[in-house]
This record gives C-alpha cells, structure tokens and sequence, in this order.
C-alpha cells in the first residue's frame, strides 16, 4: 500500500484490445497518476509521458481523474468507474495472469466481479472467493435476497455471511464464469481463494505470480 502524502489509492481497470493489455489506475500522487499495466510494477507517468501505448495527457487530482490516448483515441479515467477504450474491446478469452507483490509482501490485482471494479489479493489459505460486505453492496450483489446464509469464524468470533455465485470474475484478459464467493465482514481486498486459483497452475517468484489457466 502506498503512504505516500497526496497518494489516493482506489481501483479501476481499463482494457484495450488493440495491444491486449489491461490498466489500472491506483493513485494519483501530485501531478501524475500511478498506473498498473498487465499486472507489472507501478508506472508513474506525468502529462506527456508514455508508456508502451500509452500517452498521458493530463492528470487532475481534484477530480481524481486522468486522461489518455491509446493508439489516437482519447479516454477520461476516472476513480472507480472503469472504461473500456481500444478498437474492439476485450472479450476476456486469455489464459495467463500475471500478478505483482505489493509493497505489504501480498500479491494483489485489479480486476472486475460481474463488470464492477475490486481490488483481488491472493489467498491460497482460502477455501473460496470471498468479500467484505461494503464491496459486495458497492457492486451490486444482493446477497442478503439470493445469497444462502452461513456462519463466518473470524478472528472476534463466529458471524453472519452469505454464499453466492458469481456471474463473472475477471483478472486482465481471463474470465471464469458461475463461480461461488463467500461475503462477510469486512475486508480490504476480495481474497481469491482456492475454488479460483485452482483452475489455473500457479508459478511463483519473489515478486511475481504467474496464473496459467487449465482447459
């Protein structure tokens, strides 16, 4: 996590096809915004400044929004609102995520649950996907009207959750569909659990986590 004085840290993904890549905006720090491309290490990029291609041409930190240009179309990002931009769009038919260690030593990731942002940090200690309720409310699940009740342990006890499924988790170009989460307390990342992790083979590194889907 990112301390750093003037740093907003949130989440939003934006996918173009045209060179197959995802983006994340996770923070505006004075007059540039820090990007997530592909999962790799965090870019700081000012007005004027690229990336592969992408162009920064402005960065507003009153209204928490940056404006690119991919190959000639212009984009406004904006905190918690993702967009799509490119050409064609991406479909989320990939196979491979790869995944960087956060500055907390955990691995976290952009990524979308029913076409709604969240922020995912792995969790092989957990049995299934699971969120806090305020993220759960935030996009749009109704887990109290559809979701099945269960007991929770946590670290102050036992408590109220819900078991739903998802329609659609996706991390960069890999979408895995119908899948069930458990929603809880509180929580600052979505944990993705082992009833996700295990469709893919995993291989790891000091800072790096590399998800190959199994067909």
């Amino acid at each position: 996590m990112f301390t750093r004085a003037g740093l907003l840290v949130l989440g939003l993904v934006s996918s173009f096809a045209a060179a197959a890549q995802s983006v994340a905006l996770t923070g505006i720090l004075g007059d540039k915004a820090l990007l997530i491309i592909d999962g790799a290490a965090p870019k700081l990029l000012g007005a004027g400044q690229n990336q592969g291609a992408i162009k920064m041409l402005a960065v507003d930190k009153a209204k928490q929004e940056a404006v690119i240009d991919v190959l000639g179309k212009h984009s406004t990002l904006r905190m918690g609102s993702p967009v799509s931009v490119g050409a064609s769009g991406s479909r989320g038919q990939g196979s491979t995520i790869t995944i960087p260690v956060g500055s907390n030593g955990h691995f976290l990731t952009p990524g979308y649950i029913n076409g709604r942002s969240v922020s995912f940090m792995v969790d092989t200690g957990a049995s299934a996907i699971a969120m806090g309720m305020g993220d759960a409310d935030r996009i749009g699940i109704r887990y109290r009207e559809t979701g099945t009740p269960i007991q929770m342990g946590t670290a102050n006890g036992v408590a109220q959750g819900w078991r739903v499924t998802l329609a659609q988790v996706r991390i960069g170009e890999v979408t895995v569909s119908g899948i069930d989460a458990v929603i809880g307390p509180h929580m600052p990342y979505v944990l993705l659990g082992n009833n996700f992790l295990g469709r893919f083979t995993m291989k790891r590194t000091a800072d790096m986590m590399v998800l190959e889907r199994q067909f």
